[in-house]
């Protein structure tokens, strides 16, 4: 081995000689890939696989290896919790994370990007070519996307399990991967040439919520010092019953209700025949039912999030959280103006009258603003109060956005009348645009994006040379910037309406709101 190669691997960073892709982490040493500039190293293991007597249990430490490890290709996806598409590798062994790095050596201190992604919180994986971060990455930041369980592997609650955890506990196991995953960070980062103590988590949709509730997590107290949503958050109150879009947090005792009564319909006798059955024998976990989404346990989420952020409970870094214009086009499923008016009037019992006349149903179809209350209550007016808390509560400013791209189309169209649909923006940050389908302005839409949220992960502010200034949000300044056509500063959308679902939401943790959702 030549003089200079040796030390570089002993300097446990990325070498610049025969090897510039070798890199040594707290398992061993492992070898990426050059590409384009970028050293990259796909499916490297953050934890132990949680198989066999490590299903539903926290995560435990990978094991070392001996020799070199390669780091060139994507691990198998989470299991999906009977969602995998056809011909894609899905396994329980599956907590691996990749990087993405511009740095030429290990002492560059990079600032650093990880990406949560999302899926409901039943499905996902770091594999998506649209997650792919070699664009990111050569705009000065070291991106990493981590993986978590999903479905019933990731957030199955039951009491025996809560009973064998030693903060008597159960469920959250996905959010308790990413946590892991942001330990390997702070431990191994430096040698791919980030900086540890400058680290900004970023998701969208589950991934979105995720960050919302490592905001709030105290497990994940100084693992990162920004935080980015797209189409996220998570501040409605818990509903112990049949949860709905923006109410789907359950406590611990209804989710380990609900998990006993999967187990039953799984012919189970005991959690320990439970670990035996293969995960694709297992029933498939429904979202909201104590097996597909994160829990208020107490301990990974220690309470209602809008109240540990009211008390001033949280961790306190720059946001930037926003949504797309139309996300109701995926979450409203009122087929009818009749049909969305009978739904409305069950679900927001005396808010129903003030609710449609705000968001009113059209005539024929359902109308764009009839859309637009689900997607206020799932994504628009979490993100608006978890912009106005941290502004309120918190020392890291705020910095709201709406995402609203897309041709203006006209009157006698199918699509007239429709905005953006939730999961548009995605490909916009990651800069993967179908450039058969781009319009001239999305590439300029997509530059400003990534910008911004390369921006933010290096100050802490997305403003930057050539982008237009983004204003912080503050209550005296409830200003968002409009990813429409050009990136430009407007209103948030439906603010009056906003607040008469802030009212709804603060009824519901009233002991009436409560009862109004009882089982």
């Amino acid at each position: 081995m030549k003089p200079i190669l040796f030390l570089a691997i002993l300097a446990g960073g990325i070498c610049a000689a025969q090897t510039p892709a070798r890199v040594k982490v707290d398992g061993g040493l492992l070898q990426g890939t050059a590409e384009d500039g970028l050293t990259v190293y796909r499916g490297i293991p953050f934890a132990a696989p949680p198989v066999g007597e490590l299903r539903w249990r926290a995560p435990q430490p990978a094991a070392k290896w001996e020799g070199v490890k390669s780091a060139d290709k994507f691990a198998a996806r989470c299991y999906q919790g009977g969602r995998g598409a056809a011909g894609v590798d899905t396994s329980e062994d599956c907590l691996y994370l990749n990087v993405w790095s511009p740095a030429k050596t290990a002492r560059d201190q990079i600032p650093v990007l990880v990406w949560i992604y999302g899926g409901g919180f039943s499905a996902g994986a770091t594999s998506e070519p649209t997650y792919s971060g070699e664009k990111l990455a050569k705009r000065g930041v070291v991106l990493v996307s981590i993986a978590y369980r999903v479905g019933q592997m990731g957030f199955f609650a039951h009491p025996v399990l809560s009973a064998e955890n030693r903060n008597h506990v159960s469920g959250n196991y996905g959010l308790l991967d990413m946590i892991s995953g942001l330990q390997w960070v702070q431990r191994n980062i430096a040698a791919f040439g980030g900086d540890p103590h400058h680290v900004t988590i970023f998701g969208e949709s589950a991934g979105g919520i995720a960050v919302s509730m490592l905001c709030a997590s105290p497990l994940a107290k100084g693992l990162f010092q920004g935080a980015i949503s797209q189409s996220g958050g998570s501040f409605g109150p818990p509903r112990p019953g049949a949860t709905q879009p923006g109410e789907n947090m359950k406590r611990l005792a209804d989710a380990e209700s609900s998990g006993a009564a999967y187990a039953k319909s799984a012919g189970a006798a005991s959690i320990a025949d439970l670990r035996k059955i293969t995960a694709d024998k297992l029933p498939a976990g429904g979202r909201g039912g104590g097996m597909s989404w994160p829990i208020i346990d107490g301990y990974v989420i220690p309470d209602d999030q809008y109240k540990l952020y009211s008390a001033g409970k949280f961790n306190d870094t720059p946001i930037l959280v926003g949504y797309n214009s139309d996300e109701g086009q995926t979450f409203s499923r009122a087929s009818t103006p009749e049909d969305y008016i009978a739904s409305v009037k069950e679900r927001y019992g005396p808010f129903a009258d003030r609710l449609i006349k705000a968001y009113p149903p059209g005539e024929g179809k359902v109308s764009k603003t009839a859309r637009d209350l689900a997607r206020d209550a799932t994504f628009g007016w979490h993100t608006w109060i978890w912009a106005r808390l941290q502004s309120q509560k918190g020392k890291g400013k705020a910095y709201l956005y709406c995402f609203d791209q897309h041709p203006d189309y006209p009157a006698d169209s199918p699509r007239a009348g429709y905005g953006s649909p939730h999961g548009q923006d995605v490909a916009y940050v990651f800069q993967h645009l179908n450039s058969s389908q781009a319009m001239p302005s999305d590439q300029a839409i997509s530059d400003a994006m990534a910008a911004y949220w390369t921006n933010f992960a290096k100050y802490g502010d997305p403003n930057g040379q050539g982008v237009p200034q983004w204003p912080v949000f503050r209550d005296a300044n409830p200003v968002a910037m409009w990813f429409q056509q050009t990136p430009h500063t407007g209103p948030v959308p439906s603010a009056d309406s906003l607040k008469i679902l802030d009212e709804y939401f603060a009824w519901r943790r009233t002991p009436e709101g409560e009862a109004f959702v009882k089982p």
